[in-house]
């Protein structure tokens, strides 16, 4: 008799995305449906993977490897100013001014576009070569339609993942007193 009941082996990378808080309060089964939806890319040392600016269509799990997040230099008025940005400087890259964090393994960036197609408010670059793990919008939303519990223990996580993060910047600007 075939045993129906019987338990699937876990795969290295179930277990990696069981330990991501975005889908740390899913079922393995839960979590074997979103693996179905995810993509993994790898990205050379350097290679942008977004720019500033542009449209948000995917979440970005840093499989190994590190990413830089920056924000590109803009002029600025004063040519006092743009003379000391148009000097090279050792051991910068462009962008690198703008320094947001980097990224390694275990971590997730671009998030806010699984909830809209707002522009990118950030650059994301390969600061070493990384493989990365991609969650497009569209499969967010139509796991939305298909699977809601699965899709709504995601976006809980998401919102606390925001909302600490909210805290934590007002905190740094000294207006903790608004973060309610």
């Amino acid at each position: 008799m075939v045993n129906l009941f019987r338990l699937r082996k876990s795969t290295p990378r179930l277990e990696r995305l069981h330990t991501l808080s975005l889908f740390v309060n899913l079922t393995p089964a839960e979590l074997r449906i979103v693996d179905g939806l995810l993509h993994e890319r790898d990205y050379l040392e350097g290679e942008v993977i977004f720019d500033e600016g542009e449209e948000g269509q995917a979440i970005y799990i840093v499989a190994s490897g590190e990413v830089l997040i920056c924000r590109q230099e803009h002029a600025e008025a004063g040519s006092s100013k743009m003379a000391e940005a148009a000097m090279p400087h050792p051991r910068r890259r462009q962008g690198d001014s703008g320094r947001v964090a980097q990224l390694g393994p275990g971590t997730f960036f671009g998030e806010l576009a699984l909830l809209d197609n707002s522009p990118r408010s950030a650059q994301a670059r390969a600061a070493k070569p990384c493989k990365l793990i991609v969650f497009f919008r569209d499969d967010f939303v139509s796991l939305l339609d298909t699977h809601a519990r699965i899709a709504s223990k995601i976006s809980r996580e998401l919102a606390r993942h925001l909302g600490a993060r909210m805290r934590t910047m007002a905190q740094a600007m000294g207006a903790n007193q608004h973060v309610v």
